[in-house]
This record gives C-alpha cells, sequence and structure tokens, in this order.
C-alpha cells in the first residue's frame, strides 16, 4: 500500500513540475492583430 502511495505522490510532483516548467517555458503569448473599426458619434443631433 505504502508503495502505491509513494508511486502517486512521484506521479503528482511529476506532473506538477512538468506543468510549472510548461507554463514558464511554453510559448503562451497572444497573437496580436491590429483591428481598425470606424466609431460613428451621436454629437449634438
Amino acid at each position: 500500500m505504502i508503495r502505491i502511495v509513494k508511486f502517486l505522490a512521484t506521479l503528482a510532483l511529476l506532473g506538477f513540475v512538468g506543468i510549472a516548467g510548461y507554463a514558464y517555458l511554453g510559448d503562451m503569448s497572444p497573437a496580436r492583430t491590429e483591428v481598425r473599426e470606424p466609431v460613428e458619434l451621436n454629437v449634438g443631433g
């Protein structure tokens, strides 16, 4: 039983390290695009 708990703890630790490594080293920057749209203002109507 202790072997299973140790295995699960090791697996959880490796998963956490993997996710943390991906968050720091992975390319998670957003794709930027310029959007231009005319805006009509109803001033003094």
